[in-house]
């Protein structure tokens, strides 16, 4: 239903444009963006609606009546952010397994901040450390414009291919996720340049 009514928005009025959905892998793989917006999630996932559905974790300071509903059918999962959610975790890397595509946002939240925050934006290992341990690949992801939604520009959003991480597997789990997420950085910011 979201997708639905999202789509004359997002192609009409913001006249969204994607790229690179030749680079996504097919079955479970972990989606990582750069994150500027609270509207990213929709711009990152309509190009791929209704063939592919994507699982988010959202903050769980989201989670109250009636937003938990709109979360919860569009996908979302609840993580506590600033302590180690292990179980938000262990169902990312099951979504995964299970043939889902989990996005997430490394930086943890919008870089911009509108109000005080608690939380910094800075890269996180998440994404990495899902891929690692779900044995699927890791696709770094980019939007653009979804900071100036008030001046109605172009929405553009980017899928490169997949980071090269066989090299990480096996190894201590925290190590690797740290050194997967500096190569997926990378290539958000690369992506990101190139909007």
């Amino acid at each position: 239903m979201i997708g639905i009514l999202s789509a004359p928005v997002l192609y009409g009025l913001y006249r969204l444009r994607a790229r690179g959905k030749e680079n996504l892998p097919v079955g479970g793989f972990a989606l990582a963006c750069n994150h500027v917006s609270s509207f990213d999630p929709w711009v990152l996932g309509m190009p791929l609606w209704p063939k592919r559905f994507l699982r988010f974790m959202a903050k769980s300071e989201l989670y109250w009546p009636p937003l938990k509903y709109v979360l919860n059918s569009a996908g979302a999962f609840p993580v506590r952010r600033g302590q180690r959610d292990v179980l938000a975790i262990e169902t990312a890397v099951q979504l995964a397994r299970d043939g889902h595509v989990v996005a997430m946002f490394p930086e943890g939240t919008r870089r911009t901040k509108g109000l005080v925050k608690r939380f910094e934006a800075r890269p996180r290992s998440g994404a990495a450390r899902i891929a690692l341990e779900a044995g699927v690949p890791l696709v770094p992801a980019a939007v653009h414009g979804t900071d100036k939604l008030l001046l109605l520009g172009r929405l553009t959003v980017a899928y490169g291919m997949p980071v090269d991480i066989d090299d990480l597997r096996g190894h201590d789990v925290a190590e690797a996720a740290q050194e997967a997420t500096v190569r997926l950085m990378e290539r958000i910011a690369d992506l990101e340049a190139s909007l």
